[in-house]
Order: structure tokens, then C-alpha cells, then sequence
């Protein structure tokens, strides 16, 4: 019977660990309900955006019906979409490969 060589991992913790790290986005959804002001303020708010940054996101989603606002790791993700919804805005994280 070999020996098993605790130096050597398997395979897929490799791939485990970069699925952790894959690139997360917020995105905010068109509502019937939130001001396109009081949207802004949000972004302000919540992300620390500038008048201009967040009045771009605000008008993409009036537009178009969706905005990514953020990306990056999962946790951060769900936190601001948390967020997000406690200022009463839709919001979900949606995974890069889903973009």
C-alpha cells in the first residue's frame, strides 16, 4: 500500500480555492417604487460615488432596466446587496460567468 504524501494536494483544492476568488456583481434593478433622486443618494451613500457615478448608474437602470454597481468577492457582494435592500432597493448578486 503506497504511502499518502501530505506535501501533495489533491487537484481540485486548487480549483476550490480559485472558485472562492471568482468576481461577483451587484447589480441593481428597476422598481415602479424609488425616486431616480433618492436612487442616487443611495449610490452615494452605500458605495461612496460621486454625483456624476451615481447618477450613471441611476439613469442605467431606469434605461435599461439593470446596473452592475459593484464587483468583486462573493461576501462583499451579498453585503451590499444586503444593504442595498435595506434602502428598499432590488437587488441581487449575480456571478461573473452569469454577465
Amino acid at each position: 500500500m503506497p504511502e499518502s504524501n501530505p506535501l501533495h494536494a489533491p487537484a481540485h483544492a486548487t480549483a476550490t480555492e480559485t472558485r472562492l476568488a471568482d468576481t461577483w456583481h451587484v447589480v441593481v434593478l428597476n422598481d415602479p417604487v424609488n425616486l431616480m433622486s433618492y436612487v442616487v443618494m443611495v449610490f452615494k451613500k452605500v458605495f461612496g460615488y460621486d454625483e456624476h457615478r451615481a447618477r450613471k448608474h441611476m439613469l442605467e437602470v431606469h434605461e435599461k432596466g439593470r446596473s452592475v454597481v459593484w464587483s468583486g468577492v462573493r461576501e462583499q457582494a451579498e453585503a451590499y446587496v444586503f444593504t442595498l435592500q435595506q434602502w428598499h432597493l432590488t437587488a441581487v448578486v449575480e456571478s461573473h460567468e452569469a454577465s
